[in-house]
């Protein structure tokens, strides 16, 4: 058999084969599933059959199944001239950056969230290089972007305010819904300090008012686990240290949780293992500790594990991240992470692309959900695809004419 002959009969049965696969739409979209978002956006031009699959609700949700068995970490830095985004494995390498539009030029920009492939970034609560003393006195904005897809939603302003207490936000009940609860005392004439509670819901793209609140939350640091958010509290004796837990679900019930022992001004909240976790480091001992919470009705804590540190206490702890059984620890010079199951630590270097910078991070999985709503994914969209468009051709020439440049294998 001549070679055109066998090339032209194997590509014919690789053609049958993958009309086969792509007949299959669950097939499909499972192999699918497994890719990146950034070439999951170039592949939806191949087709009109692709695009539909790509951008449809159950493949956004499928994709997330997928990508949350996966998690990595996602830091950001607080600096002036860098608004890059690093996204760094588990074993403490450094994979990736992100640089998102519209965020070159603006100050004190801090992330104060991620769930679902989402990131939460606002202008509060503090300017960069001040050494966290110095309070923000612009109005307060709030961002909402997705890295994967390079979309960044500035919501609407909220109320007048006279002074940020807090900010927290949660996610549900739909997949691509999720709400900002907002703490601030407004503008008035009166003295007296009454924190106020308002709610921005994606669905509706406007601020709800819920009236004054009991308590509030100690700035920004919040954990959402399990369809509720969860802040720390301020003690009645000192306001930089926690006294208790406040949380809220989706339908806005208030709940105040008792925490196991005094803590210190170096405790955060995370998720891990799927329940509300405490971690913990106690200045005077030099050890960690971590509870989850087993009882919330009840405030029923159980402690996992606790280990000495490895640095020295005069080093603040500035941010603290969990994925699965390992925790990331970052100090005003150092970076760590601690693994549960060999109760071991390991040091990471960063100096030179942080240098004297204490970068916040969080947990992080990658996913296609739109930060705002259907029509913002819809206009990236419109734009992904002009973009891509003449890279449509090209990629249609490489499927048709030599089929081993392109193919899938399910993992």
């Amino acid at each position: 058999m001549k070679r055109d002959e066998f090339v032209g009969k194997h590509i014919q049965r690789t053609s049958a084969g993958w009309f086969a696969v792509e007949s299959a739409e669950d097939i499909l979209g499972n192999i699918l599933s497994r890719l990146p978002v950034k070439l999951l956006l170039i592949l939806k031009v191949i087709s009109k059959l692709w695009h539909r699959l790509i951008r449809s609700p159950n493949f956004t949700k499928l994709h997330l199944c997928q990508s949350r068995e996966k998690p990595i970490y996602i830091l950001f830095p607080f600096m002036d001239a860098i608004r890059s985004l690093y996204l760094m494995d588990a074993d403490g390498v450094i994979t990736g950056t992100i640089n998102l539009p519209g965020l070159e030029n603006l100050p004190s920009l801090c992330m104060i969230g991620s769930y679902n492939g989402l990131i939460c970034f606002t202008n509060y609560p503090w300017f960069p290089h001040s050494f966290k003393t110095r309070a923000v006195v612009t109005d307060l904005e709030i961002r909402i972007c997705n890295p994967a897809t390079h979309e960044v939603w500035l919501l609407p302003n909220g109320s007048q305010l006279k002074r940020e207490l807090g900010i927290g936000v949660a996610f549900g009940p739909g997949i691509s819904e999720y709400r900002v609860l907002r703490f601030f005392c407004s503008k008035s004439k009166s003295e007296v300090i009454r924190p106020e509670c308002e709610i921005f819901s994606s669905s509706t793209r406007t601020w709800r008012s819920i009236g004054f609140v009991q308590h509030c939350p100690m700035g920004a640091h919040h954990a959402f686990v399990n369809g509720k958010v969860f802040w720390f509290i301020p003690s009645e004796e000192d306001h930089n240290i926690p006294g208790s837990i406040l949380s809220v679900d989706l339908d806005e019930n208030f709940k105040i949780i008792r925490l196991p022992v005094a803590v210190t001004e170096h405790a955060f909240l995370v998720d891990l293992e799927g329940c509300l976790s405490l971690i913990v480091v106690f200045d005077d001992d030099d050890i960690m500790v971590i509870w989850f919470l087993r009882d919330e009705n009840e405030s029923v804590w159980e402690e996992k594990c606790r280990d000495g540190i490895p640095y020295e206490t005069v080093e603040c702890l500035d941010s603290v991240a969990a994925r699965k059984n390992d925790i990331f620890f970052i100090t005003e010079e150092r970076y760590f992470i601690f693994s549960m199951i060999k109760m071991s630590w390991k040091e990471l270097d960063f100096e030179e692309l942080f240098e004297q910078h204490s970068p916040v991070v969080f947990t992080y999985t990658e996913s296609l959900l739109p930060s705002s709503s259907d029509m913002s994914l819809n206009i990236l969209n419109r734009s992904l695809t002009y973009a891509f468009d003449k890279k449509r051709d090209q990629l249609k020439i490489e499927l048709k004419h030599d089929s081993g440049s392109f193919g899938f294998v399910p993992v």
